[in-house]
C-alpha cells in the first residue's frame, strides 16, 4: 500500500493545472507563458511515486495532445516518461541542495522538450538546434525559476 499524498500537493497540482490551460489557451500566450503542466507533474512526481507520476504525466500529455492535430501522442509520451524520470529522483537525491532544486526542473522541461521532439513526425518537426536547444533551452530556465520558487514556498519534497 503506498503512502496517502498530502492534500496540498493535489491542490497545487490543479491550481497550477488550471493556470496553464487558463496562460496557454485562455489567454494565447504559448511560449510568453512557462510550461506549468511539466512544472505541476515534477512537483507532484517528487511525492507521488512511479505508478502515480506515470498516470498523470499520460493524463496531462493526452489534455496537451488534445490541442495538438499534427502530433497526436508525442505530448503523452513525453510527459509519462517525465513523470517517471522525476518519480525515480526521489529514491537518488534525497535533500534540499538548491542546485539539484533547479537542475531537476531544467533538466525535466528540456528532457520533456527533447522527447517530445523525437515523437513528432519528420514534416511537423523544427531543426534540432532551433528547437531543442534554444527554444527549449529558454524553456528550461524558465519553468526551472517557477519550478524551483515553487519549491521553495510550498516546502514540498521537505521531510515532514
Amino acid at each position: 500500500m503506498s503512502a496517502p499524498i498530502r492534500t496540498g500537493v493535489w491542490v497545487l497540482v490543479a491550481g497550477l493545472f488550471l493556470l496553464h490551460f487558463f496562460l496557454h489557451v485562455g489567454l494565447g500566450y504559448s511560449a510568453g507563458a512557462p510550461d506549468l503542466l511539466t512544472v505541476a507533474l515534477l512537483l507532484a512526481a517528487r511525492e507521488f511515486g512511479f505508478a502515480r507520476a506515470a498516470g498523470l504525466g499520460l493524463v496531462f500529455g493526452l489534455l496537451e495532445d488534445a490541442l495538438s492535430v499534427l502530433a497526436f501522442g508525442a505530448n503523452s509520451v513525453a510527459m509519462t516518461v517525465v513523470g517517471i524520470g522525476g518519480a525515480f529522483t526521489r529514491d537518488l537525491f534525497v535533500g534540499d541542495s538548491w542546485v539539484f532544486r533547479a537542475s531537476y526542473f531544467f533538466i525535466g522541461k528540456w528532457m520533456r522538450d527533447l522527447i517530445h521532439w523525437i515523437a513528432v513526425g519528420d514534416s511537423v518537426r523544427q531543426p534540432f538546434v532551433d528547437q531543442v536547444l534554444i527554444q527549449g533551452g529558454i524553456a528550461a530556465l524558465y519553468a526551472a525559476a517557477v519550478g524551483f520558487v515553487l519549491f521553495e514556498i510550498t516546502g514540498l519534497g521537505r521531510e515532514a
